[in-house]
């Protein structure tokens, strides 16, 4: 059976959108930008702060209106309901350790009758610990048994696909995919 390892954030949910809706806007009402305009991700140079300033105020939404107001992405729910018995499911994210609980918990309440493992290579932050891995393709290659990694990030993409694993961008403003959601999904009903 294909075994498919999901990133978590801005793949099964729109964590970035979110945050910066009903976060960051708040915080700096002056922003002129939108959610489209975030074509870089981290998107801290575009947003005018430093990297640290922005990975606080996400870091700050993921424990306090994660589980509040997040939600999954609709087609990729409708896509587990119809076929998500068809193949094993991972969860595979970069969130940093001090927010991996919220990541956790949020996962297996609205995925977890199909992704039954949670998997973790932590994004730096000011915690000081040991580095396993340096990127998702090396942990998948050290982990084996995952055919496809679904991410929104191209680097983690070409790592991947650098160890033989089948890389599948889900579309975001911060990337070049210009499939839909929909048609992204539908890649894989192909892969079967």
């Amino acid at each position: 059976m294909i075994m498919i390892a999901w990133d978590i954030d801005d793949v099964l949910n729109d964590l970035m959108g979110l945050w910066f809706e009903n976060q960051w806007l708040k915080e700096y009402p002056e922003c002129n930008l939108t959610y489209a305009d975030l074509k870089e991700n981290p998107p801290y140079k575009l947003l005018g702060v430093k990297k640290e300033d922005y990975l606080k105020s996400l870091d700050r939404f993921r424990l306090k209106r994660y589980l509040h107001d997040v939600v999954p992405v609709p087609e990729i729910l409708e896509w587990f309901l119809k076929y998500g018995d068809r193949f094993r499911h991972m969860a595979l994210t970069s969130v940093p350790l001090s927010c991996a609980h919220v990541s956790a918990f949020w996962l297996f309440k609205y995925f977890g009758n199909w992704i039954r493992t949670f998997h973790l290579v932590p994004s730096k932050r000011e915690e000081d610990l040991p580095l396993y891995d340096y990127s998702k393709g090396e942990y998948l290659n050290w982990l084996g048994k995952v055919n496809i990694l679904i991410d929104d990030n191209e680097t983690n993409i070409k790592s991947a696909d650098s160890y033989g694993i089948k890389g599948i961008l889900m579309p975001k403003p911060w990337n070049s995919q210009t499939k839909t959601v929909k048609e992204v999904l539908d890649l894989l009903i192909d892969v079967e």
